[in-house]
């Protein structure tokens, strides 16, 4: 079996001839400003960045209303403030945290990071990005997060190599390539924000035809780095793609999408590209950095759960599939299990029943009957749930995987559609389980972006089996990872780095290579790790069972992009209500 081969392509639909001279055209308005952008000190770049947070507060109605319609979500739903959070809002806290690395780079000092910074077990050093403030605190309570430095990096170094952008403002610019992906609203602007603003580049931003409706709203948000004359966005589909790759006016290309696409870029394609792949012989002469999907797995550590700590992660995990559709790179395809687990068929049948429960959505991406039918071939007896219409299709979950038939297509494909999967390892006991679930996850899961443990308290506790999860948390070879949280809060964060685990070899990308986010600019960066609660009250907003997503999501908006003691009771309130 092709590893990855079904995942979905970044730029894949045809869009009609496209304009080369409108793209040469906006090339050139970006290479007249690449070195006075370059110039810019951090206060003046932070001017531009606030106002394109009030700007998008300012678009953010009528973004959502388009990407409702163009989803079939109903604009007052809770899967609307879902998309609200995914869409908008994860741009806005971004652009948030990346304001205030460049206040601080204005002030004469790096960007000020809450820390600790600590030793692994290993030897790396970890730094604490998260919470930060008091209102973190209050409003994402007992979550944290941390970034881990590759091995060797000294604490001198951590510091002294942030923001190398700023260091030397002339070595670092030209025009980056943003090709945009076509499932969440909010990818193509967050690497813009990263190009511009971390890597000190201007950006062409070319917005993947299933979702090119969102070009207006975007340019309404991004309006005063486009008037500034550092931001341009256009459409096209993959011959518009392919001449700006190859456009020597391009200095770099970042990917959002899958790793078909990195290879048709960075080898060509048909036989000729096949050849230059094997041969790892590039047609490419620029950096290439990409964030290209994931089998993510899920590895639920056995312990004695109640009924409500089983319904919660329950939720938890049906939220991971439903969220978008399962239309994410994100979504975890694989739920790892003890097989000697007494309470394994009563999560399993909890997770069912919730997912039984939630509206199935529509299939709006194209080609996602295709890829669910090719998993329905290789598994007809899969459990599917909710029923399914012309344009839907029904939350499915594929049980029991011989976990030895390491050719599976649920170990080697990203569905990327409304499907996960579970299979039950053999171990001797609980602590044996989880070394075993690291070893399945590295070296059988395809892909490394993201994974996340569940893990209950008592299980912490124990000396064996927590300090064995702890060890797993150094092992896992995945870019992020969450401990009793959604491994997307890695994404959703900002202050996190967000991209695959470094090391795949160019003929073998899998989920990809380099980082975004990031918006404390550290460099040698390994993954990062975020945490939460067990089982959190109220229960979170995000959470596709929540009663009061559009309510929380409207006003947690507002908030990111000004935090205020004044704003707080309100957006309290309505989370109580979750």
């Amino acid at each position: 079996m092709t590893r990855g081969a079904l995942g979905p392509t970044s730029q894949a639909a045809d869009h009609g001839e496209f304009n080369a001279g409108t793209l040469d055209q906006a090339l050139r308005d970006l290479s007249a400003k690449t070195s006075w952008w370059a110039s810019q000190d951090p206060g003046s770049r932070a001017a531009l960045l606030e106002a394109t947070l009030d700007a998008t507060v300012a678009a953010s109605p009528l973004w959502l209303s388009a990407a409702c319609q163009a989803k079939g979500l109903d604009p007052a739903s809770s899967a609307a403030g879902e998309e609200l959070f995914s869409g908008i809002g994860t741009f806005v806290r971004m652009a948030k945290t990346l304001l205030t690395s460049l206040r601080d780079l204005d002030a004469g000092r790096q960007p000020q990071f809450p820390g600790p910074v600590t030793e692994a077990s290993d030897g790396r050093l970890v730094v604490g990005v998260f919470p930060k403030t008091i209102f973190d605190r209050i409003l994402y309570a007992g979550t944290s997060a941390q970034v881990w430095m590759e091995a060797g990096v000294t604490r001198r170094e951590i510091e002294r190599d942030q923001a190398r952008a700023y260091q030397n403002r002339q070595v670092h610019h030209g025009i980056s390539l943003v090709l945009g992906a076509g499932n969440v609203a909010s990818l193509g602007p967050r690497d813009v924000l990263t190009k511009l603003f971390v890597e000190g580049h201007t950006v062409i931003l070319k917005a993947n035809p299933v979702n090119d409706y969102l070009v207006a709203h975007w340019s309404a948000a991004m309006a005063p780095l486009i008037d500034a004359g550092v931001v341009r966005i256009v459409t096209g589909g993959a011959d518009a793609g392919s001449y700006l790759c190859k456009h020597d006016l391009v200095s770099d290309i970042h990917i959002t999408g899958s790793d078909k696409t990195f290879d048709a870029i960075v080898f060509g394609t048909g036989e000729t590209g096949a050849s230059n792949k094997a041969a790892s012989t590039p047609i490419i002469d620029k950096p290439v950095t990409g964030e290209l999907g994931s089998v993510s797995p899920v590895i639920v550590v056995p312990g004695t759960w109640s009924d409500a700590d089983i319904l919660f992660q329950a939720e938890h995990v049906a939220t991971m599939v439903a969220n978008n559709a399962g239309f994410n790179c994100l979504t975890p395809r694989v739920l790892i299990t003890w097989k000697h687990w007494p309470q394994r068929d009563a999560f399993l049948r909890a997770l069912a029943q919730v997912l039984s429960a939630i509206p199935t959505r529509e299939a709006y991406y194209p080609g996602a009957q295709e890829r669910y039918g090719s998993f329905k071939q290789a598994h007809p007896d899969m459990l599917e749930l909710g029923g399914a219409s012309a344009k839907t299709l029904p939350w499915a979950i594929v049980e029991g995987l011989d976990p030895l038939a390491v050719d599976d297509i649920c170990f080697n494909v990203e569905a990327f559609c409304s499907l996960t999967s579970e299979t039950a390892l053999d171990a001797t006991d609980e602590a044996a389980f989880v070394d075993a679930a690291v070893g399945f996850a590295n070296d059988v899961v395809w892909g490394s972006l993201s994974a996340t443990i569940l893990v209950h308290p008592t299980s912490l506790a124990d000396v064996v089996v927590g300090s064995r999860v702890e060890a797993a948390v150094a092992k896992l070879r995945y870019g992020s990872i969450g401990v009793n949280l959604w491994h997307a809060l890695s994404f959703a964060l900002g202050v996190t780095t967000w991209g695959a685990y470094p090391g795949h070899a160019i003929n073998d990308i899998q989920s990809g290579l380099g980082v975004v986010g990031n918006a404390y600019m550290f460099d040698h960066t390994l993954k990062s790790v975020v945490r939460g609660p067990f089982r959190a009250k109220p229960k979170p907003a995000w959470f596709v069972t929540s009663r009061s997503s559009l309510a929380v999501m409207k006003r947690l908006l507002t908030f990111e992009a000004h935090p205020s003691w004044r704003r707080l009771p309100g957006l309290l309130l309505a989370a109580l209500r979750s």
